[in-house]
């Protein structure tokens, strides 16, 4: 089993719940196990116009390869309505692999570490209440160091 950090999003029909029941299916994937969930997060959409997120991440366990958990997390995110109209549109639900134990992951389907994860506040505090600061990217960087260059900024902690 490799440890797994899932991204999770909503801005769209009760984005708490949605968040809720992604974690419910998430607990439910086969040869998975949920091992740790972060707060729920509200921050602002990276548009204008779009109503808040509600973010979080979760730790998994997973014998399941890369490409298997995507499909896996694309059926959840199908399941409760998401709809890929746009790329930045507002959506239920949006669950990104962000790390896949140490593995640097670049497939059409498939970029891990995910990409501008380091640039994001919404990923990168949620994802430190889960994984060692220590924790190291492909590219070297720590998470500590990841944190000190990203402030805690447009973040409510719910």
């Amino acid at each position: 089993m490799e440890r797994v950090y899932i991204g999770m999003g909503s801005n769209l029909a009760d984005p708490a719940e949605q968040l809720r029941s992604a974690l419910d299916a998430l607990a439910h994937l086969p040869a998975t196990a949920l091992a740790g969930v972060s707060a729920f997060y509200q921050s602002d959409s990276l548009l204008p116009g779009q109503p808040r997120y509600t973010n979080a991440v979760a730790a998994l366990d997973s014998s399941l390869s890369p490409l298997e958990l995507l499909d896996a997390l694309q059926a959840i995110e199908n399941d409760q309505g998401r709809e890929r109209l746009e790329r930045w549109g507002p959506r239920t639900l949006d669950l990104d692999i962000l790390l896949f134990g140490d593995r640097l992951i670049d497939e059409p389907r498939l970029k891990v570490p995910h990409y501008h994860m380091q640039e994001r506040a919404f990923v990168l505090y949620p994802l430190a209440e889960l994984a060692p600061k220590e924790l190291r990217l492909a590219d070297g960087r720590t998470l500590a160091e990841l944190l000190a260059a990203c402030p805690f900024t447009g973040l409510e902690r719910l």
